[in-house]
């Protein structure tokens, strides 16, 4: 099975790089399900409805989120009637939303997508690695699933690699988001899970973590809000992982960074041919 991960799509400049490149890629290259983070997708901040609609209708199987999921206060509302948009598992209970579902790819196989957000330098929300091994308990790769896409939402490196190496062999991938910058450190771990800190952003990389430059700048220098951030416009480029997963076990057998378009150097896994 061939599972392609995006990462965050920030704003209008990251919306319209995936409604361009998401389609060719999925028909071009025979990818049987597509994870995106949503979460910065409308204006920067949280993602709307439509929106929503939008980059499902584009490919998009799941979107997960992360801390700004209820930045667009109708997220609370539609998050409960939308199956394929979930939110970090480790919120407190009563949350509207859930974190984890099981969900049935273009090739027919049974695939578990979590989200889960770290503590480290973000909101003390419950524990993640006890909140991800209760649902991967409950739903086992190679039984109740055959396949298991961890977004794992995280500020810290160490924390995202803890949780890999915690969820080796129980899970396909575990792809770390939020900090809008591609690490090269992709890999498949001892016991056959890929891994990768952070797959990047699908934005304007002219920017400050997808966002216009100058207001960034001028906190730093100045330490005062001049304006509200707003998301770059520029060229975006589409950034991600791929891994390919053995259909007997569900463990990785390849993984390769993906970026499309935009100021990034573009790369497509060479496994792909």
């Amino acid at each position: 099975m061939r599972v392609v991960v995006l990462g965050d799509v920030v704003g209008r400049a990251g919306r319209r790089a995936v409604q361009e490149r998401l389609p060719g890629l999925i028909a071009d290259h025979g990818i049987d399900f597509v994870v995106l983070n949503g979460e910065n997708a409308a204006g920067g901040f949280g993602i709307t409805e439509p929106i929503f609609q939008a980059l499902i209708d584009a490919g998009a199987d799941v979107i997960t989120t992360g801390n700004h999921v209820w930045d667009q206060r109708e997220a609370l509302v539609f998050i409960s009637r939308q199956e394929r948009l979930l939110r970090p598992l480790n919120f407190p209970a009563g949350t509207p939303g859930k974190g984890v579902g099981l969900f049935t790819a273009r090739n027919g196989a049974r695939v578990l997508v979590v989200n889960a957000q770290g503590r480290v330098f973000m909101e003390p929300l419950d524990d993640p690695f006890a909140a991800v091994a209760a649902e991967l308990d409950a739903c086992p790769l190679g039984e109740q699933a055959d396949a298991v896409i961890v977004d794992f939402h995280a500020e810290a490196t160490s924390e995202k690699q803890a949780m890999a190496h915690f969820l080796d062999g129980r899970a396909s991938l575990v792809a770390g988001t939020h900090t809008h910058v591609p690490t090269a450190d992709h890999q498949i771990l001892a016991a056959g899970t890929g891994y990768i800190s952070d797959i990047g952003m699908c934005g304007d990389y002219d920017s400050v973590l997808g966002m216009d430059k100058h207001e960034p700048i001028a906190r730093f220098t100045a330490k005062i809000a001049s304006t509200r951030f707003s998301p770059a416009l520029g060229a975006a480029t589409v950034s991600g992982v791929a891994v390919d997963i053995d259909d007997n076990g569900g463990l990785a057998t390849a993984i390769a960074p993906i970026r499309l378009g935009g100021r990034l150097e573009e790369t497509l896994p060479a496994f792909w041919g």
